[in-house]
């Protein structure tokens, strides 16, 4: 195949700079570029490889106007880039997957290097297009709620936090041939996708046979825990999951979530029974007064970092 070529697509141009190079005509000192680099996940090079393109040009000088202006402060920077090359690592690897996977499909096309550079040269474009598109739509979402409540930290502030996970999820990866454990994933990731966009919550992350959601009020998030634990019960296909949830404040940083909430609600999914949804005392008492659902008050329990931790048992009224 030609590699050049295939490189020349996805880069958007020539290899044609070293990394003292680059620094130099974006005007930006080198340790600086080297950490951006070194951030979103790269490789460091030699200086005098050949690597670069006028992109990585374009992305340095980019960078530094965005601080140099004030609309990123300096101590953001690599973290900004962290998360970008963590979230987009993962985008692409996927993407390479998907298009390995249509060449291998089609014997046709995996003989045939002209069609696949061709193909490439088709799909990147379009991919580009949908990520824009589906980027736009998060971030206009995101804004309007940060617009309609300006006095609340973003950063900082109270969250409903859920865990979902598939119980004997060990068992099965030594029961199920690699396809078989892949759609089973695949169907538990598009059910938690659905009901959590159903009912207004946000996704944090996928852990394998887990989900990790946020919701901003306390039915949103009994709806998410209670749908997907009944929807996931009456599917053949899926073994039986527990949840637990707790409601308090959390510090949420770039896409992830962090706090004594979240490891309080992952601990109560620890000891929750398959089909069951246990919620820590300050969401119980948040939807005592909901005539849907019903709380009872269960033992407490020692727990990793709770020696007397009470649970709430949840079932819809």
């Amino acid at each position: 195949m030609d590699q050049e070529r295939l490189e020349r697509i996805l880069l958007g141009g020539d290899r044609r700079y070293t990394r003292l190079e680059v620094a130099d005509r974006a005007g930006v000192p080198i340790e600086r570029a080297t950490r951006l680099w070194r951030a979103l996940g790269f490789a460091t090079v030699d200086d005098d490889a050949v690597v670069f393109t006028d992109a990585d040009v374009d992305a340095v000088r980019t960078a530094d106007q965005l601080i140099s202006s004030g609309l990123l402060a300096a101590d953001l920077e690599g973290a900004v880039a962290r998360a970008l090359g963590q979230h987009l690592s993962r985008l692409a690897e996927w993407q390479v997957h998907l298009l390995w996977t249509l060449i291998t499909d089609n014997p046709d096309l995996g003989s045939d290097d002209k069609q696949i550079i061709r193909l490439v040269e088709l799909l990147v474009p379009e991919l580009e297009r949908v990520q824009n598109f589906v980027w736009r739509r998060h971030l206009t979402a995101f804004a309007g709620r940060a617009l309609a409540t300006p006095e609340e930290d973003l950063e900082a502030r109270t969250e409903i936090v859920g865990f979902v996970d598939m119980v004997g999820y060990t068992r099965l990866t030594r029961r199920l041939r690699e396809a078989e454990l892949s759609g089973v994933l695949e169907r538990f990731e598009a059910l938690a996708t659905e009901i959590v966009a159903e009912h207004h919550g946000r996704i944090v992350k996928m852990i394998g046979d887990e989900v990790l959601f946020v919701a901003d009020s306390p039915h949103d998030g009994a709806e998410i825990a209670l749908a997907l634990t009944q929807r996931t019960s009456a599917d053949d296909s899926l073994p039986d999951v527990r949840a637990g949830m707790a409601s308090g404040r959390i510090l949420s940083r770039f896409g992830d979530v962090y706090g004594a909430v979240v490891n309080l609600a992952s601990r109560l999914t620890s000891i929750a029974r398959p089909g069951t949804i246990l919620i820590d005392r300050e969401l119980a008492s948040e939807l005592s007064g909901d005539p849907d659902y019903v709380v009872r008050a269960r033992r407490s329990a020692s727990v990793r970092g709770y020696s007397r931790l009470r649970p709430f048992a949840l079932r819809r009224a």
